[in-house]
């Protein structure tokens, strides 16, 4: 077998076999296939695409190609949940300890943030103590006893992911839906889990800016995870906004804390409550009615809470800065961005604002980067809101005083007025389950 002939065929618009899917990724995992070949047969995927069996192949081949996580030990069904990304994107603080509370375990892998959107694993480890990189021994032994367990993935889970996805972000080949639900569905198929509610993102502060696009996305994925025997569902969630009103790392643990005690801004609870009843629904607990009272109940009665003080516990962290906010890192620099306009803030775009919190030091413009946990947003009014010449839209935190500057800069770019109130659209905007 020659990859001269795998690129040849794709190029031509013919489907790969599985055998030959095979050949590339053990062949470039091993370093016996260059980067200039892999490249070209990336771009020819990128232009000519691949069916739903070629997607497949692809994505359960690279979530072979290191660890597959065993949670066989763990009793029940297992319970994992995966965001495209966005900004103030917090749903897995809140929805995680949400589930555990109603009795299904919760065996989670996350990543870092890079660009505009942030990671799960930063946003924890701005709690003080708390220990991301767990072994798997302790994080199987801590959903065994807890319920529940959010580690870093580990260098071995899904490696051929992680070399084919950084030449794809150098040879512009990122944007294929094959080529992204391969990629997502790798690393939820090496990390073991039974049951996947995926959240896709949609609109300018997403990876998809279009809904037409996120739900081809989330139904390729949902095939993937269905075709894979992995129960899986997507909710098309909107990203034109901000989720909640927070963002930057302690910011966004703080909100998602307020949202476990029922107040948290109306926003990021719809969509955490809606995502957690959906997998509470697909763990076979119940209508989607009865799990959205389910989900309701768990926060009302405090369970959840305590179910996230039990996770950062278990984890090294200290958990009183459940109610104790001054323990997280604190910025030496706020910055209050006032409106220069009378009107209604007709428009966000997400990503640049996204872009403005990690100039402020909030996220990391390549793998090396440090992060400022103190650093962020918060914001006062978004898309919709009245204001007034004189009023604050936002308060900018930062260690770094220079970078208050620039992020105003892009705040100015990213935030639009007009006279009249816009309409908003909802949150929630499809739902994708191939039964």
């Amino acid at each position: 077998m020659r990859m001269y002939d795998i690129i040849e065929k794709k190029r031509d618009g013919f489907e790969l076999d599985s055998e030959e899917i095979r050949y590339f990724i053990t062949e470039y995992c091993s370093g016996n296939i260059p980067d200039y070949q892999a490249a070209a047969l990336l771009m020819a995927i990128f232009l000519r695409g691949m069916n739903e069996r070629e997607t497949a192949d692809l994505t359960t081949i690279m979530a072979h190609s290191g660890d597959m996580v065993d949670l066989s030990e763990i009793p029940g069904i297992k319970a994992d949940k995966h965001s495209t990304g966005g900004v103030g994107d917090k749903t897995t603080l809140i929805l995680a300890p949400i589930v555990a509370a109603c009795g299904i375990p919760v065996a989670k892998m996350s990543g870092r943030g890079l660009g505009h959107t942030g990671g799960t694993i930063d946003k924890l480890e701005a709690i003080p103590g708390f220990n991301t990189a767990i072994s798997r021994e302790v994080f199987i032994k801590n959903v065994k006893e807890t319920g529940i367990s959010i580690a870093g993935q580990t260098g071995n889970l899904a490696p051929a992911d992680k070399k084919i996805y950084a030449l794809r972000d150098v040879t512009a080949t990122v944007n294929n839906i094959s080529l992204i639900a391969s990629s997502i569905m790798s690393k939820k198929l090496a990390s073991g889990a039974d049951r996947i509610v995926l959240d896709v993102k949609t609109g300018s502060g997403a990876f998809m800016k279009s809904l037409e696009d996120s739900v081809k996305l989330a139904r390729e994925m949902v095939k993937i995870g269905e075709n894979t025997g992995r129960r899986t569902v997507a909710v098309v969630t909107d990203m034109d906004i901000p989720l909640g009103y927070a963002v930057g790392n302690s910011l966004e643990i703080i909100e998602a804390i307020e949202a476990l005690k029922n107040k948290g801004p109306r926003d990021l609870m719809e969509v955490s409550f809606e995502l957690a009843a959906r997998l509470l629904e697909i763990c076979e607990l119940g209508t989607l009615d009865e799990c959205k009272q389910m989900v309701r109940e768990a926060v009302e009665s405090g369970r959840a809470i305590l179910k996230l003080e039990e996770l950062i516990e278990r984890q090294g962290g200290n958990k009183r800065v459940i109610n104790d906010y001054s323990l997280f890192p604190q910025a030496a620099y706020k910055y209050d961005y006032i409106s220069q306009y009378d009107g209604y803030i007709a428009s966000m775009k997400t990503d640049t604002i996204g872009v403005a919190s990690l100039e402020l030091g909030a996220g990391r413009e390549t793998k090396e980067s440090s992060i400022d946990y103190a650093a962020g947003i918060l914001f006062r009014k978004k898309t919709g809101d009245h204001v007034e010449k004189g009023d604050i839209i936002a308060s900018l935190y930062t260690n770094k005083q220079e970078k208050i500057s620039p992020a105003c800069a892009l705040l100015d770019k990213a935030i639009h007025f007009c006279e009249s109130k816009p309409e908003i659209k909802p949150l929630i905007l499809a739902y994708i389950d191939n039964k």
